[in-house]
């Protein structure tokens, strides 16, 4: 049961973080006049970004509640918990290099990415 609990926590985030680095990777790779230069993203970068990330956020969430067993909630809480954390640690790093306003952003909507995408799963299987 703890092990599954693990496995599910992992595998939200990795599918988060895989989801987020391949999209990013490939924008700055295809259309790097899109992305802007490091420091100074576009702004239409900045919304294509966030907007993605809270996909993958959703996504990540999905994929903890379809793994975990027991109380599902409970696990896509602690991963929007973690997000929520990471992502603040995160923006404390990039003080300065990216606009505040896309660090709070990113702040706010990856948990509550992880959160709606997980009470998706729950609506979807019955279980909310």
């Amino acid at each position: 049961m703890i092990l599954r609990a693990f496995v599910a926590l992992i595998a939200g985030f990795l599918s988060m973080a895989l989801l987020v680095g391949g999209a990013t990777g490939l924008l700055v790779k295809l259309a790097p006049g899109f992305v802007g230069v490091p420091g100074h993203p576009r702004p239409a970068y900045i919304g294509f970004n966030l907007v993605y990330s809270f996909s993958a956020a959703m996504a990540g969430g999905y994929v903890t509640v379809w793994i975990a067993d027991g109380n599902p909630l409970v696990h896509v809480l602690i991963l929007a918990l973690v997000v929520l954390m990471l992502s603040a640690l995160s923006a404390i790093q990039q003080r300065g290099q990216q606009p505040i306003a896309y660090q709070l952003a990113l702040v706010v909507l990856s948990p509550v990415g992880a959160l709606l995408g997980g009470l998706l799963r729950l609506k979807t299987t019955g279980l909310l």
